[in-house]
């Protein structure tokens, strides 16, 4: 990093220019981290799309189950994982975790998977978002509104908000899921004080539910719901007791999110009767939330939850767009990127060229899709079985291989610091957490064209998945590359915060 030279220096008076390389420290509470990371999993998302697809694609009543197990999987991943977080505060969260246990080559690949997996989740939003804005204009207006137009729209509004301080966006975001939640848990009592015919039925917490083929499969739909709680991490460095904090909040992220999908979910099959939700999800599909409180809620509780839906989603591309603006800042202070993303902005300290970037990647992917729209509106062919389902599983499938590597990365870094004994336990979740996430992986990519709803012959099962395929070996090259000609900067991969701090006290020494 350029410094001042000596003959120019005063004394007393600190040349070091890596205070912008730095995140401003302590924007952010339990609260305000737990709200930024929550908001990702877009809970009336997942209750109104993500629940009544998986119903009726895989035609698996034990939905609510699959939640408990895969809450009991991330618990265990999370425990190697928040440990971690103890000992590493980097924006690039995975990346940085996996390179200090598997290396900087590792940590290379790992930034660029993370970097393309969260920009496909948060741009693959904006379809199914613009969709869903167009519906409302034609319902409440009668006006006639392409998809991609509230789509551009609102990547411009979040990109702005991208250059705010961080406890503005959780404030924003905060106030936008509690009020998701509260809907959501309105309906669950509604279904549970006037339930079907079956009445309180406990049938979906049968195991005998999850017997099958597709139950593999039915996991790679139910852990996207999920996705958000391993953001923690990435705000570490704006927190002031990151070490106490970033465990704190995955522990009662991923517990939460477990617990109340598992109680939504079980809501709507008692709300339609477990013998009846299959089918009624094939009938209904996202419209089977709306219709069962519509019968119990009534007409103007439905329209508001429509309103929410829209927010939620507003709030999920927020949150994700915080953190690929993150990764990028990370990987452009460590030589990953340009060294231009590894600065922040000097009025609110928010990694702005990240943000920019993430902006920009989304405005060209929502314009290429909407040129290749015939039917803008009314046709969700497009916006939503298109670009928010192909984008969110590519997106989903290169985070589960993150967590994966980095449960083997927790493994290998407490056991070269000989630590193998005193995190004993902690070592064998993260193991039974790596190999659960490994096969969950494998179901992922050998049944993606029934997540995309592709033909099983349909090239799409293999070059959607590709794409973060791609990004591993692109990135395997990089750290090579890297390692090959500039080793000081290769041996930085993964410090983060830690190599400028090192230098600043270097300089202030000399």
């Amino acid at each position: 990093m350029a410094t001042e030279s000596s003959s120019k220096s005063r004394p007393g008076i600190s040349t070091f220019k890596g205070q912008d390389r730095a995140l401003r420290a302590g924007r952010l509470g339990t609260g305000g981290l737990l709200l930024s990371v929550l908001a990702a999993t877009a809970p009336l998302m997942v209750v109104a799309g993500v629940m009544p697809t998986t119903f009726a694609v895989m035609g698996i009543v034990g939905q609510p189950l699959l939640y408990v197990v895969l809450g009991v999987v991330l618990v265990l991943f999370s425990v190697g994982y928040a440990e971690m977080s103890r000992h590493v505060h980097n924006a690039g969260a995975f990346y940085a975790y996996i390179s200090r246990g598997l290396g900087g080559t590792a940590g290379a690949s790992a930034a660029l998977v993370a970097l393309v997996a969260y920009n496909a989740l948060q741009v693959g939003i904006y379809g199914i978002f613009g969709f869903e804005v167009s519906g409302l204009f034609a319902t409440y207006t009668d006006l006639s509104v392409a998809w991609w137009i509230p789509a551009l729209v609102a990547a411009l509004v979040v990109g702005a908000l991208g250059w705010l301080k961080i406890d503005v966006n959780a404030r924003v975001l905060g106030v936008l899921l509690i009020v998701e939640v509260a809907l959501v848990v309105i309906f669950d009592i509604a279904a549970v004080a006037d339930p079907a015919a079956q009445g309180l039925s406990l049938h979906a917490f049968n195991p005998d539910t999850l017997s099958g083929a597709g139950v593999g499969t039915a996991l790679c739909f139910c852990i996207a719901a999920f996705l958000g709680f391993e953001q923690a991490p990435v705000y570490a460095e704006e927190t002031s007791r990151p070490h106490i904090l970033v465990p704190r909040v995955m522990f009662l992220a991923v517990g939460g999110v477990a617990v109340f999908f598992a109680l939504s979910s079980w809501a709507l099959t008692v709300a339609t009767g477990p013998s009846a939700i299959v089918a009624e999800s094939q009938k209904q599909s996202a419209g089977l939330l709306f219709g069962l409180t519509e019968s119990r809620l009534g007409g103007t509780f439905t329209d508001i939850l429509h309103v929410l839906f829209v927010t939620g989603m507003f709030a999920a591309m927020l949150s994700f767009h915080n953190v690929v603006a993150r990764y990028a800042f990370a990987m452009g202070r460590e030589g990953l990127l340009p060294a231009a993303f590894g600065r922040t902005n000097s009025a609110s300290g928010a990694p702005g060229t990240g943000s920019l970037l993430q902006t920009a990647v989304s405005v060209v992917v929502v314009a290429v899709f909407a040129v290749a729209d015939d039917k803008p509106t009314g046709d969700p062919t497009v916006p939503v079985l298109h670009l928010f389902t192909w984008f969110g599983n590519i997106g989903a499938l290169g985070v589960i291989l993150l967590m994966a590597a980095a449960s083997a990365s927790v493994i290998v870094f407490f056991v070269r610091r000989g630590a193998a004994g005193a995190q004993a336990w902690r070592l064998v979740t993260s193991a039974l957490a790596g190999i659960a996430l490994l096969v969950i992986a494998v179901y992922t990519v050998k049944d993606f064209d029934v997540l995309v709803g592709a033909g099983p012959g349909s090239s799409l099962s293999w070059v959607l998945p590709g794409i973060i395929g791609l990004a591993l070996l692109v990135g395997v090259a990089q750290g090579l590359l890297l390692r090959a000609r500039r080793p000081e900067a290769h041996a930085r991969i993964g410090l983060g915060n830690e190599a400028f701090q090192l230098e600043k006290a270097a300089e202030e020494a000399s």
